[in-house]
């Protein structure tokens, strides 16, 4: 029996879609940054950057589908670098990735935190300290990260729900008032759209993405990976991008495209519990305030499961500790790479709080922009690798396999530029540490060059079987690209040297 035939395979692709859509965390994502985008961006514009950034993302997606019907592994990006570009490449791109989703859940944990102290001061008065809650918030992500996948992703469908909900009848009620006008046609006009602050507004764009690349991490785990995840990722990106643009756009008219980045500039994280007030009153924007800490919570349930993953299959291939590539004997889960992921959530904003440093503005700041930088670089980096994988594939394809990804690589290459460029309005702050913290992907490239050469010369059974297919499962063959039908076998595309 081989380490993934003792999985359950029991994810959906709608579960899956939950445990995507989850980590971006629709609520917060609105709430927190489309006014930063209506202030500091390209104002009334900003709906058209979701569908700008989807659209780019969607052809990386439509490449990355095609690859995940051929390779079924949790490995997520490292598996798809190794296999399309080559493993001296696979190995940095490891590492990255672990940096980059453990700032992700930094990210999360903190902000967590922060917002439910906030909420229960409001509701009650009564001061608590954030670090208490990021610990609960750690903890309890953590006990149900241990579990079974599955139920995580019940709990995510729940919130998941309940959030996007909220929202959606917030646009429901504002489009009743104000009919046609809540949709005003100047958000798509392009000298609104390119205007001042497009990069800024952009560049936010592409990191509420962030998140939706994680459904070939629960290949494993899922009914026919063949046909469930490419589902999963194109209707995840769908999802996200029809409710951002049409979210945000709204939240343009209820103010007028002329009005929008003055009245968003003096509100911010208010504006849009303050529309809540004002078209339908006090309680719905209290509960929003209780969903903008339930959003943070599925977010980071989400994200520490991606992470839990990376570390477990890094682990079984021996890139990192072998013990972390071990299943819990019960549940199927990487247990043990989840323990691990909830210290890291835990541990870190420890030392943040005895320092007695803020935890929205160095914490969070400085981890929204570290893991916006690695994880639109591994993008990038991905959509290169399916290029590569499918000129050694007899299933490529024109559009799906070449050209599709090919913009997809541009496009995010462009971002990363942007956001690299603009980092330091990304974080929002002037701190030289924080805006200083992506050289630490350069020291991971660097470790895992090096890391990559020893085990090419020192020890080459590990070296060859990196991102290999002993994992994969028996009844996972890929789908050919014209026909759309599962083949009994699963094919090979020889690997690129080195």
């Amino acid at each position: 029996m081989t380490t993934t035939e003792s999985r359950s395979a029991k994810l959906t692709a709608s579960r899956i879609v939950f445990l995507v859509v989850a980590a971006a965390a629709p609520i917060a994502a609105m709430v927190g940054l489309a006014p930063l985008q209506y202030a500091m961006g390209n104002g009334a514009g900003t709906p058209a950057t979701y569908v700008i950034a989807g659209a780019v993302l969607l052809c990386f997606g439509v490449g990355y589908a095609a690859m995940s019907r051929h390779i079924t592994n949790t490995g997520g990006f490292y598996t798809f670098i190794t296999r399309g570009l080559s493993r001296i490449a696979g190995v940095p791109s490891a590492l990255v990735a672990v940096i980059a989703y453990s700032a992700v859940g930094l990210q999360l944990a903190g902000g967590f935190g922060y917002f439910v102290s906030n909420a229960i001061e409001q509701f009650t008065g009564i001061s608590t300290p954030w670090f208490l809650w990021t610990v609960a918030g750690a903890l309890a992500a953590g006990v149900l990260s241990y579990r079974s996948v599955d139920l995580s992703a019940k709990v995510l469908g729940v919130l998941m729900a309940l959030e996007i909900g909220v929202l959606m009848i917030i646009d429901v009620v504002i489009v009743g008032h104000k009919g046609v006008h809540a949709l005003p046609e100047a958000s798509f006009h392009p000298h609104v759209v390119f205007g001042a602050g497009f990069s800024v507004s952009i560049l936010i764009a592409f990191s509420t993405f962030i998140g939706f690349e994680s459904a070939a991490l629960y290949g494993e785990e899922s009914r026919t990976p063949a046909r469930t995840v490419p589902r999963a990722v194109y209707a995840s990106l769908l999802v996200i991008m029809v409710f951002y643009t049409l979210t945000s756009w709204i939240g343009v008219g209820a103010a007028g495209a002329d009005n929008i980045g003055s009245i968003a500039g003096q509100e911010l994280g208010n504006y849009f519990p303050g529309l809540a007030v004002q078209y339908i009153g006090n309680w719905f924007s209290d509960a929003m305030t209780v969903l903008i800490c339930t959003s943070l919570f599925a977010s980071l349930l989400a994200i520490l499961n991606a992470s839990s993953r990376y570390l477990y299959s890094l682990g079984r291939e021996q890139v990192l500790p072998q013990p972390l590539g071990r299943l819990h004997p019960r549940f199927g889960s990487p247990a043990r790479a989840a323990v691990v992921v909830t210290a890291i959530n835990v541990v870190v904003p420890a030392l943040f709080y005895a320092a007695r440093q803020d935890p929205y503005l160095t914490l969070v700041a400085s981890m929204t922009g570290l893991g916006a930088v690695g994880i639109i670089a591994l993008q990038a980096t991905a959509a290169a690798a399916v290029i590569g994988y499918f000129l050694w594939h007899p299933a490529g394809h024109w559009w799906k396999t070449f050209a599709a990804p090919a913009i997809g690589l541009l496009g995010l290459i462009t971002a990363e530029v942007l956001v690299v460029k603009n980092f330091s309005l990304l974080t929002g702050t002037h701190s030289a540490v924080i805006n200083n913290l992506p050289w630490l992907y350069v020291i991971g490239i660097v470790a895992g060059l090096a890391y990559a050469w020893w085990l090419r010369s020192n020890r080459p059974g590990v070296y060859t079987a990196l991102a290999s297919d002993d994992h994969v499962r028996s009844d996972a063959g890929p789908i050919d690209l014209d026909t759309d039908e599962v083949s009994g076998t699963p094919e090979v595309a020889p690997q690129p040297e080195g």
